[in-house]
């Protein structure tokens, strides 16, 4: 069972291929009463930013951003609500995402399918990670050592 906060689960699954996880919840989504609370979109999302000056926005780019919302229903009257936002212009993988979200939170069948997922899903992140920060580590510039050689210049 997974050790993630809800919030973290969406970032752990899309560690795994978006043809994994479409296959994944069509396959639980078959023992569902699925009802779309909000149709799966795909668009763009605008990056805004305050300036410092003007204290005025603006916007420093765009990106692909795709949602769904969706709630299963069981035949013994179990109900989830799961959703996803995720940052790819596939609308199929946000619908998939919110599937699998809804499964895990409420456990429904399949839930410890969908945990290992993300289990699996969050190592590949950790290690992302620590790779990521061991390359800035790297390249990390110790400034106390210029005004060492400034002043061995000095005494010369």
């Amino acid at each position: 069972m997974t050790n993630l906060e809800r919030k973290h689960w969406i970032r752990a699954l899309t560690a795994h291929p978006a043809s994994v996880l479409n296959a994944l919840a069509d396959e639980l989504a078959s023992e569902f009463d699925v009802k779309l609370k909000s149709l799966p979109q795909a668009g763009l999302g605008l990056l805004t930013l305050t300036d410092g000056a003007f204290h005025e926005p603006y916007y420093l780019g765009e990106f692909p951003l795709s949602s769904c919302s969706v709630e299963l229903s069981m035949a013994d009257g179990r109900t989830a609500a799961g959703g996803a936002h995720v940052m790819a212009d596939d609308a199929d993988l946000a619908r998939a995402l919110a599937i699998l979200d809804a499964v895990v939170a409420a456990r429904l069948p399949g839930w410890e399918r969908v945990s290992a997922q993300i289990d699996a899903g969050a190592a590949i992140r950790a290690e992302e990670d620590r790779r990521r920060r061991a390359m800035l580590a790297a390249t990390r510039v110790d400034f106390a050592m210029l005004n060492n050689a400034e002043n061995d210049d000095d005494e010369g």
